[in-house]
């Protein structure tokens, strides 16, 4: 199959602005903070149903393995909800307002739905019923029922650049980047119930600490990071990268909830992160460009997207290493996706190729690269293992 060559965006100055749909991974403005850290609040202890150790947020599952909390998340473990769910791959094309469905047995598509303005990622809700397209321009969310693959009526929220729900279900998130705000709403109906004004610009991607109480979100165009009290649905640390012109970009917790990782796509690697601590990362080196970040089925390994060299990085939590790089065939640009039910298969949009990588995990050998439409973003594999969601492009617990 033909391919496209990739093209680089030059982010410097205004331009930033300009080309921030395609080039970044978020829509934003100028404004910059000071630099500075704030001590972050220590919430309360929760009082039954999880772990020794574990004093997780009310309301939230328990924590099935305080060592690994993403071992809910097993080859083919699929929840009752999902099990009989079709597996399907859905890619949002940013600047086609449609989204590719692709068969992953035969890597063809299989359907192509209209919806909003610029969709950006496609998200399962925490019941892990519904999809959720990202409209970011179009200013909704489109539903998708992932059992017969239709879409719904769109349902008007401002500004939905990316979606996330809280662990305990209660609420859905809205990192709405232009609007520099984070929303919480109703995880069904979408409906506002707390707006909280952010002062650092691009609010992107995030994850939640292994009890769930807090969430580190990166703020791409100010190169900063928020710490965020889940409960009270507060800012309680904010600090800037250490990093000259830093884009941090997706957020991934370890599996024993002691670091987080942030994609930097130009630091080209990961900040390792203290959350609980919340002090000052160090930067990782991985790749140029890097963009995403997905943890192996057996939570050893998580591979990164290096969307600027079409690498994937693959690095060894135990080790605290990269130990292989797998270099896609005649280059790409590869972005946000997921790991396949069975752990065998790493899927990647190529942002700016209008095409999708199939990448076997065990190997690094590409399997298939697919077209589709044009600036293809936050794809979803559906279903995955899991007892929840936690948004975005798929975390699971």
């Amino acid at each position: 199959m033909p391919t496209m060559r990739p093209t680089r965006a030059l982010l410097t100055g205004t331009a930033l602005l300009a080309a921030a749909v395609l080039a970044a991974c978020g829509t934003g403005g100028k404004d910059r903070q000071a630099d500075g850290t704030t001590k972050a609040a220590v919430p309360a202890p929760a009082k039954k149903n999880q772990p020794p150790g574990v004093h997780g947020l009310p309301g939230m599952p328990p924590v099935l393995d305080p060592k690994d909390v993403y071992a809910a998340d097993r080859p083919n473990r699929l929840s009752p909800v999902v099990k009989d769910f079709p597996s399907r791959v859905y890619v949002p094309n940013t600047e086609s307002d449609t989204v590719s469905v692709i068969d992953p047995k035969t890597y063809r598509i299989i359907d192509t739905i209209p919806v909003g303005r610029q969709p950006q990622h496609v998200v399962p809700s925490w019941d892990m019923k519904t999809l959720w397209v990202n409209n970011d321009r179009g200013h909704t969310l489109t539903p998708i029922d992932p059992k017969t693959g239709k879409a719904g009526k769109p349902v008007d929220v401002h500004d939905p650049y990316n979606l996330y729900f809280t662990p305990d279900g209660k609420y859905a998130v809205v990192m709405a980047s232009l609007d520099r705000e984070l929303v919480f709403r109703d995880p069904h109906t979408m409906a506002r119930k707390k707006t909280v004004p952010v002062t650092c610009y691009g609010v992107n991607h995030a994850d939640f600490s292994l009890d769930g109480r807090y969430f580190i979100v990166s703020c791409e165009f100010s190169g900063e990071l928020l710490k965020v009290d889940t409960a009270k649905m507060k800012v309680i640390g904010q600090q800037r990268l250490p990093f000259k012109g830093a884009m941090p970009q997706d957020v991934k917790v370890s599996p024993d909830g002691k670091r987080f990782y942030i994609a930097d796509m130009v630091a080209d690697g990961m900040w390792v992160l203290d959350g609980d601590k919340f002090t000052q990362p160090t930067l990782l080196p991985t790749g140029k460009g890097t963009h995403g970040l997905y943890v192996s089925r057996d939570s050893r390994e998580m591979y990164v997207s290096n969307r600027g060299e079409g690498t994937i990085s693959v690095f060894d939590f135990q080790q605290h290493k990269v130990t292989k790089k797998w270099r896609l065939p005649d280059g790409g640009s590869p972005d946000m996706g997921g790991v396949s039910a069975d752990g065998k298969v790493l899927w990647l949009s190529g942002r700016y190729n209008s095409e999708v990588y199939a990448v076997d995990t065990r190997t690094g050998e590409q399997l298939a690269r697919i077209k589709v439409g044009s600036g293809p973003h936050g794809l979803a594999v559906y279903p995955q293992p899991g007892r929840y969601s936690l948004g975005h492009t798929g975390i699971f617990r």
